[in-house]
């Protein structure tokens, strides 16, 4: 491996006792996003809940690349006195653990990818940021009249309920939380894939939606590809946002797959 990017110090919440679990948002989102699931998984694992670089609270910075988004997690995992963690992503975060397990295998015990494989992917972000870079948000009174200006352009109103999440009032009035033009810039980085030669063999689910596009066959090919020991569920109703759209059978199907690959209590 070559030397890892400078990691960044992370913003993140931590919840529950037991085997340590790190569950990492998308693209636009933060660690928040995971609340729902969070709050019941932390009744059994110690879970941990970060923001990404770029992303909530966590500082804004250039590179936006998977191996910088690993050596933050890794990082992080440092200061908690994490060894070894079990990594659950959505998206971009999905592509951050898998680019964790591969920078450092010996970290990570075990990780689910949640509608994404390690594949270059080409799927109009750069049209979400423009959207977004076209609001202007010193002449809004509300949120509505963010919603309102974005629908021009957004037409999924879960879509854009999903991106005012990134919406904040100040003093100085309504500002977007997370730093666009620099989103904008990495948007190569963020929706390609790095060159890994190797492989990692612990765990791995990838769970994916029956009415996404994110997990094709080249998709399912790679994943198996550079984690051998991968298994593949398909929720068949959901779309991109499974762990929203279908949260029931999300939790349900990952909680299966916790407790089948967690070793007994000595």
């Amino acid at each position: 491996m070559t030397d890892r990017p400078r990691p960044v110090e992370l913003e993140y919440q931590t919840r529950g006792d037991g085997e340590p679990l790190i569950l990492l948002h998308g693209l636009y989102g933060s660690g928040q996003n995971w609340g729902r699931h969070a709050r019941r998984l932390a009744e059994r694992y110690r879970v941990v809940t970060p923001d990404l670089r770029n992303h909530g609270g966590s500082p804004h910075v250039s590179e936006m690349t998977y191996r910088a988004m690993a050596a933050d997690v890794l990082a992080l995992m440092d200061r908690l006195e994490i060894d070894r963690a079990t990594l659950v992503g959505h998206s971009m975060g999905g592509k951050a653990a898998m680019a964790t397990a591969l920078e450092a295998p010996e970290r990570v015990r075990r990780f689910c990818a949640a509608d994404i494989a390690p594949v270059a992917y080409s799927h109009g972000h750069d049209r979400i940021i423009e959207a977004l870079q076209a609001v202007d948000t010193t002449s809004l009174s509300s949120r509505q009249d963010a919603d309102d200006a974005l629908a021009d352009r957004i037409e999924e109103g879960m879509v854009r309920q999903f991106l005012l999440t990134n919406l904040e009032r100040g003093e100085g009035g309504y500002r977007w939380r997370i730093p666009l033009d620099i989103l904008a810039g990495a948007l190569a980085d963020i929706e390609g894939w790095p060159e890994y030669q190797n492989t990692f063999d612990g765990p791995a689910l990838f769970l994916y939606g029956g009415q996404s596009d994110y997990m094709d066959a080249s998709g399912k090919k790679a994943a198996r590809a550079h984690f051998p020991a991968a298994r593949l569920a398909c929720i068949k109703s959901a779309g991109h946002w499974l762990h929203v759209e279908a949260a029931d059978t999300f939790a349900e199907i990952l909680d299966t797959w916790l407790a089948r690959e967690t070793p007994a209590a000595s």
